[in-house]
């Protein structure tokens, strides 16, 4: 994507089908968005676990067709990731593989454990040896030394310890297991296909190219069992409240999936729309940056009766680039990802829609972009709300330093992107436009990284993160203590 700001991974499994590898291959390539560093599949073939994992998009690692030909099987789990905990190397790329004298399974994770470190350093003090610098190998460390006799007892111990935000899907000889945090701060459904195999996903989008019926969302704190009996529905605890993350409905998430009963498309729109009855300035055209604003652009225009207009293009065959080593490299990545279209933006009055502004670095070039077209203003929309605060529950997002709203005020934030006008999405028109049937003052979402309400604790991020509260932090803080009391 043009802005840097990834979501962790994308997960899948399945259960009872003669093609499973074959499809979790076609059910992990509609969740690419979500991971394009690593991808891997597992297949279970009678209680053989056969697995293929590398680095890189998942047509590059399943480039050789033998390699998905090998994992033979009715039940498999895939993984595609993006890493926020944990390295970039061949041994974090998941599913991992847990073999013991008395049994074996496998592991797919998304999310981040916000008490990772601790955890870690406990299970190696009583002789566990981790094999990947990866949160994800936590889980499977405390489900074998926890001393309950049954196996569904051992995993609802097990996630009873972790904190933090997480979606697993664990595969053993005989069962398909897919468990969610107590706050569901990440989408996971379970859909049927039309020969009865149970399939479950990081998104809805994943059904639909498998032919799948969607059942409904993983709750949260549930524990779903799914063998060749059919689904069981279980929890691991009753300490529950859906914090979905709002960033799946502004940003990660395909415009065609659908959370929680929201579709994503339709929340944007809503959100686009809020924009525009809050915009104060005279202007000519709409132009949403692709490809995540495209929906939220539609609904400004729609709302405000602005023409909405092409005048990005996105380029949708680049390669991803990783760190340019000058600033002008850098530059030019952006130029390969995006065009103006001088004949649509030269002379007009611009209201560029985007998602989110992280850094600001994106925003800026592609203001520059616009104005080197021949724009004669550019007014930043966006889409959400200013991103005050760093995200530990899963998100590419965990210093203050990096988050330029945290750093500077509105004004600022305007003339360091060279906007004419700039407004954020206030928090209370976000919630209302993603619309959750939900109760609570966040109705439903996880706001953390606008708001700082870190609804599953900080834990081992804690000092980390009072130490590094910048002074506009510190007074976003203060205003919301001094509203509360």
């Amino acid at each position: 994507e043009v802005k840097s700001l990834n979501e962790e991974c994308g997960i899948f499994g399945i259960w009872g089908h003669p093609d499973a590898a074959k499809l979790t291959y076609f059910g992990l390539h509609s969740l690419q968005h979500r991971g394009q560093e690593g991808a891997g599949i597992l297949s279970n073939d009678k209680g053989q676990l056969k697995r293929h994992r590398d680095m890189g998009l998942l047509s590059e690692v399943f480039k050789n067709p033998t390699k998905l030909d090998k994992l033979t099987g009715t039940d498999a789990i895939g993984h595609v990731r993006y890493a926020t905990a944990g390295e970039a190397s061949a041994d974090n790329i998941q599913p991992f593989i847990f073999r013991f004298h008395d049994m074996q399974f496998g592991l797919a994770h998304n999310g981040n454990l916000t008490n990772a470190e601790s955890l870690k350093k406990e299970l190696e003090q009583r002789g566990a040896i981790f094999s990947s610098t990866s949160d994800s190998e936590i889980l499977a460390h405390l489900i074998r030394r926890s001393h309950n006799p049954s196996l569904m007892g051992k995993i609802k111990e097990a996630l009873s310890l972790v904190k933090g935000g997480f979606a697993y899907i664990l595969l053993f000889e005989d069962k398909l297991i897919a468990a969610l945090d107590p706050n569901g701060f990440r989408p996971l459904s379970i859909g049927k296909m039309a020969n009865g195999a149970v399939v479950i996903s990081s998104e809805t989008c994943a059904f639909e190219v498998i032919g799948a019926e969607w059942i409904r969302d993983v709750k949260p704190g549930e524990i779903v069992i799914i063998d060749d009996s059919g689904i069981q529905y279980d929890s691991y605890t009753s300490d529950t409240q859906l914090a979905i993350c709002s960033m799946e409905y502004i940003y990660f998430a395909r415009p065609d999936s659908n959370i929680h009963g929201v579709n994503v498309h339709t929340a944007r729109k809503r959100m686009g729309a809020q924009l525009a009855r809050e915009f104060k300035h005279e202007a000519d055209i709409v132009v949403g940056v692709p490809n995540s604003s495209l929906s939220a652009a539609m609904g400004f225009a729609e709302e405000s009766g602005l023409p909405n207009e092409m005048g990005l293009i996105k380029n949708q065959y680049t390669q991803r680039t990783f760190i340019q080593p000058t600033q002008e490299l850098r530059e030019q990545g952006v130029r390969m990802k995006l065009s103006a279209v001088k004949s649509i933006v030269g002379g007009k009055r611009v209201v560029m829609v985007d998602d989110s502004i992280v850094r600001g670095t994106t925003s800026r070039r592609i203001v520059q972009l616009l104005k080197e077209a021949g724009a004669k203003e550019v007014h930043v929309r966006i889409a959400a709300p200013p991103i005050l605060f760093p995200s530990f529950y899963g998100i590419d997002m965990s210093t203050s330093r990096e988050l330029i709203c945290a750093n500077h005020s509105l004004e600022e934030v305007c003339q360091l992107i060279n906007a004419d006008s700039l407004a954020f999405l206030s928090e209370e028109g976000l919630k209302d436009a993603i619309g959750l049937e939900a109760e609570g003052p966040n109705k439903g979402l996880c706001m953390d990284c606008f708001s700082a309400d870190y609804v599953a604790g900080l834990h081992d991020y804690e000092q980390q993160f009072y130490d590094s509260l910048t002074p506009i932090q510190q007074a976003y803080l203060a205003k919301k203590e001094a509203q509360h009391e």
